[in-house]
């Protein structure tokens, strides 16, 4: 595609080029202007055409080259930029199968304002395009954001050149970022985690976000993609106009294996290596380290080792990052004591154990391979990792985690190098091995065979130079056994071996310059197997370099970033508009009725603690509490405790159990009296001792669409599944309901637990594309919410029995929380007209009798948000299975049936009407006429007067707002003297040093989420 500019309005456009459109890419033209008025530097109008309604006349080409897509648009010094990827070469594919996985790297990234032409002629003179004369003299020292000479020009000459987003520029295009090149595919995410997403490895929204490091700038255009109908959008991916980026290594080579030839052929092997760099604690050496309260560590970086053949894919993952404690240090200070721990070990475990359960959420299980040494400053951090360590195990699984302290440089000093290849035959290293293994992936049918049960966490100080030439050995050591499993004969190929070495040398150097800003130590013995003089020298040499650019480069390069990502306090979040789609949307919003009705619906819900006994009673009381009941149409069941809650369980769940379940309630319904309807099994999840299972009846399987489940820990911190919520979603024609059983914190003290595991439920069950329980306007809990009644046993008893409800819920904790906010808030629940259902003795009506003589409580409760949920019965059935009695909750609820051919007649209407210009006008040019008034509304169309044509607006014409008067950029967050907090320099490469200046750290705080965009008017000319 190309990059032009026309100057009146200013508008930058991406258009697809004629090469692209021979190979089938659609002809578009994405084009982008800023906003009028007050929100110039901070929304974009963005429109989505044909080639043909552009007028591309006069138009001027920015880059001589074709560009290959955008990056995002950014807010940088009250100007609104976008970032344009100018150059990327190709690295290869990564997978030798049908299904190609090619890679690009980017080379050069520019910055377009669209607001102002003030910094065109810097962009000519990189992109090598013709010079502005105040350019001609500029050395490139001078034009260097993080070089001695910049900005030691006079400030007439630095007004002439001082681009803003230069530091940007350099960062994105240090050669360390790369994307995923057609046919697209998802680099973000491992090979194992892209298989199990083929349905939405072709959305732009399913990509792994701890590694998407364009997100913040980017998000603005994943909105206006989502706006657009599904032939526009599958043409707007076929374009490439957005580009999905990951920092960190990726690299490649083919091989002749010395296997027996395939049909005449020799068999041809990929090895290949990606790091992916995640950005929620971002920075540089100096400037980022440790954990932060979120429970994001400092370089963390997921490697993936991948050996692929046409029939066959392994994958071998690790992590690296910063050891998880709130640690600092001060550079290279002569005198002082250069590490220190920055919080007690109690304030840290919480965080530290966030982190932990991220973990063990994604990869299953970890492995902590701790690589430093016993000097004062290292072994002061080895012991808070090990104490923050031990706790955590201590509420965790038996094998969610684990830990190994390998002391890299004693071993070293002691044997060489080959010493340290010991670390991989430690029993306790080969058992987690075989524990986890590998994933092993069928290319042929492109699904998982074997799954990765588990990652090594291997750090050291900065997690670059000894953790790589661990994490070498480990990648090693699993292909070993995968070649004597699978093909013996490729242990021994030298082919193998060498580029495998090669890779991860090179992997060594590029995420080392990314954090310190030089290459890997150690790279040579890596390439080569050997340590030589030459290799020493080259250590020596990196040393002093890293010394020099952690303690004089390092604050612009950490400013930058944080801008990138928007981390800076205070910065702006574009967003965009989109005059067509956004004005169609707002009508068809508001003539809903002319293509929907409204339909009822019988929504049954459940939930019991089955106490993980096994059914022995009919359930029929339970699904069908009268004769008379009527039959629901989806039918939502939580259970508790389907499994015991042992330890074995917590590891290993039993799916079996809710088989059992899942039968019974089949079996009862299609056994009840006057059967008339079958239903099936629509859907079900289970964590551990919590399932959810969603049946619906047969007829209206057609109609229910989008159906996802998911589930989040809450037991021991995040880490276990003891406690926790299932969620199922889906869509009745086009009404969304979500279903959610949980199982919160027990003990009748701990309602601050309960409400924290409600919020951490409802922040962090995620399903796809970003949608969570929130993002649903129908949502019903069914759930062990496990609180409490706050009186003594013996008043809750008497005012059971005397039948004194009113009393008991004054006193119930739920009943205090949703009053307080605490939890539930905004939900519903019925009157409750029941006697509490917990605790019972088996098989009994009589209250806890043990020696335990627990109080009895309401913990099985169903509560609900929506307005189209109408309640209609609330009750308890009377099954003695368990000490728990099952609750259920009946709804009438509200469905809108959508006539989709009436809603594209009429969305087409709309579109034309927009669409539609007067003789000798382009779409383009009529679009250039309408204005966004974000401030007040038209009045609504009618089929006499259209909204775009009032009295104050003949014809639709609307005045042009003036611009403000321009002055002198004053924000750009570079020019401005931000304090960073200094980090360290490497202990092992200089014992110390002169005093110098401490670099300072920018303040980071959590940007708020974008405020949702206003409906914004239009007015055009008929």
């Amino acid at each position: 595609m190309h990059l032009y500019l026309r100057d009146e309005p200013r508008t930058l456009m991406l258009v697809t080029s004629s090469e692209e459109e021979r190979r089938g890419s659609p002809s578009r033209v994405l084009l982008f202007r800023a906003a009028e008025g007050r929100e110039a530097s901070s929304k974009a109008v963005v429109e989505l055409l044909h080639k043909k309604d552009v007028d591309l006349n006069g138009v001027t080409r920015l880059c001589h080259r074709p560009v290959h897509g955008t990056l995002g648009l950014i807010n940088v010094a009250n100007e609104l930029f976008l970032a344009v990827v100018t150059s990327a070469s190709e690295i290869g594919d990564i997978r030798t199968s049908t299904q190609t996985e090619s890679v690009q790297r980017i080379n050069t990234v520019m910055f377009y304002s669209l607001n102002s032409a003030t910094f065109d002629d810097l962009i000519m003179a990189a992109t090598d395009m013709p010079l502005s004369p105040s350019l001609q003299d500029v050395t490139d020292a001078e034009r260097d954001p993080y070089s001695p000479a910049y900005g030691s020009s006079t400030p007439q000459q630095t007004t002439a050149y001082d681009h803003p987003c230069a530091p940007l520029t350099k960062i994105l295009s240090g050669g360390t970022f790369y994307y995923a090149a057609l046919p697209f595919w998802d680099i973000s995410s491992r090979l194992e985690k892209r298989l199990k997403n083929k349905s939405a490895a072709k959305d732009l929204k399913s990509f792994d976000q701890r590694f998407v490091w364009n997100e913040h700038a980017v998000q603005s255009l994943l909105d206006f993609r989502d706006r657009l109908d599904q032939i526009e959008r599958d043409e707007f991916d076929r374009c490439e106009f957005i580009i999905m980026a990951i920092q960190g290594y990726v690299g490649s080579f083919k091989i002749a294996l010395p296997a027996p030839p395939s049909e005449g052929k020799p068999v041809i092997a990929t090895i290949s290596l990606i790091s992916r760099l995640g950005w929620k604690r971002a920075g540089t050496r100096f400037n980022t380290r440790g954990l932060d309260d979120e429970g994001n560590c400092a370089n963390f970086v997921e490697t993936e080792t991948l050996f692929s053949t046409d029939d066959v894919c392994l994958s071998f993952v690790q992590v690296r990052g910063s050891v998880p404690v709130f640690w600092e240090q001060q550079g290279v200070q002569a005198f002082g004591q250069r590490i220190q721990i920055t919080r007690p070990p109690l304030a840290q475990q919480p965080a530290f154990e966030r982190h932990a359960a991220q973990l063990v959420e994604e990869y299953s299980s970890f492995h902590v391979v701790n690589l430093l040494g016993q000097k004062e400053n290292e072994a002061i951090l080895t012991s808070a990792y090990t104490d923050l360590m031990r706790k955590a195990q201590a509420n965790a699984s038996e094998d969610a985690m684990g830990m190994t302290n390998f002391d890299f440089h004693a071993h070293v000093r002691a044997g060489g190098h080959e010493s340290v290849q010991e670390l991989a035959r430690l029993d306790v290293i080969r058992s987690f091995i075989e524990r986890s293994g590998f994933t092993i992936a069928d290319m042929e049918l492109g699904e998982v065979v074997t799954q990765q049960q588990g990652v090594f966490r291997t750090n050291c100080l900065d997690c670059l130079d000894r953790t790589n030439f661990v994490q070498d050995i480990f990648s090693r050591e699993v292909l070993q056994i995968y070649f004597r499993q699978n093909h013996r004969a490729n242990e021994g190929s030298h082919a193998v071996w060498s580029y495998h070495r090669e890779l991860w040398a090179e992997n060594g150097d590029a995420l080392s310059r990314i954090y310190a800003g030089t290459g890997a130590l150690n790279t040579s013995f890596t390439r080569s197997g050997k340590r030589t003089l030459g290799g020493f020298l080259s250590d020596a040499t990196k040393s002093v370099g890293r010394m020099y650019i952690n303690n004089f480069q390092d604050k612009g390069k950490q400013t930058a970033i944080d801008m990138f990502l928007g981390n800076l306090a205070g910065q702006q979040v574009v967003t965009i508009y989109d005059p067509i789609h956004d004005a169609v949307r707002l009508e068809l919003a508001q003539r809903l009725s002319e293509y929907s009705e409204r339909r009822q619906i019988l929504v049954f819900t459940g939930t019991w603690n089955v106490n993980g006994r096994p059914p022995s009673e009919s359930i029929m009381p339970w699904l069908f509490p009268r004769p008379d009941s009527p039959v629901p149409d989806i039918i939502a069941l939580g259970f508790q405790e389907i499994v015991p809650l042992t330890a074995q369980q917590v590891v290993q769940t039993d799916p079996e159990k809710k088989r059992d379940w899942e039968l019974l309630i089949l079996d009862t319904l299609m056994n009840r009296p006057d059967c008339k309807t079958d239903y099936i099994l629509l859907r079900s999840e289970q964590l551990v001792g919590t399932a959810l299972i969603v049946l619906v009846k047969t007829e209206l399987a057609s109609v229910i669409k989008n159906v996802e489940g998911a589930s989040k820990k809450t037991g021991l911190r995040g880490m276990a599944g003891n406690k926790g919520a299932v969620g199922i979603r889906l869509e009745y024609y086009e009404t969304p309901f979500c279903f959610v059983t949980a199982h919160l914190a027990a003990g009748h003290a701990n309602a601050q637990e309960r409400n924290d595991d409600y919020r951490t439920v409802v922040h962090g069950l995620h399903f796809q594309r970003g949608k969570t329980i929130g993002s649903h306007e129908n949502v019903i809990w069914m759930a062990d919410t496990n609180y409490r009644i706050d009186l003594s046993n013996e008043e809750v008893r008497g005012l059971i029995e005397a039948d004194a409800l009113d009393e008991l819920l004054a006193a119930d904790q739920l009943t205090q929380a949703r009053d307080m906010h605490a939890a539930f808030a905004g939900y519903d629940e019925g009157p409750v007209l029941f006697r509490p259902t917990y605790r019972y003795d088996l098989h009994s009506d009589d209250y806890d009798t043990s020696e335990k003589q627990r109080i009895p409580a309401w913990t099985d409760r169903i509560l609900y948000r929506g307005s189209d949920l109408d309640l209609s019965v609330y009750s308890r059935a009377e099954l003695k299975t368990s000490d728990h009695r099952p609750v259920f909750a009946i709804f009438r609820a509200q469905v809108r049936v959508i006539d989709t051919m009436k809603r594209a007649a009429l969305r087409e209407e709309l579109l034309q009407k927009v669409r539609a210009t007067t003789e000798g006008e382009t779409l383009d040019q009529k679009l250039q006429r309408m204005t966004v008034n974000g401030d007040e509304l038209p009045p609504p169309s009618s089929d006499e007067n259209a909204w775009w044509d009032s009295p104050n607006h003949p014809d639709g014409v609307v005045s042009a707002v003036p611009p403000p008067p321009r002055g002198i950029l004053s924000t750009n967050p570079f020019d401005l003297d931000i304090d960073i907090a200094s980090s360290e320099s490497d202990e092992e490469l200089y014992s110390a040093a002169a005093t110098l200046p401490v670099p300072l750290t920018p303040s980071r705080r959590p940007m708020p989420p974008p405020p949702p965009p206003k409906p914004a008017s239009l007015s055009s000319p008929r």
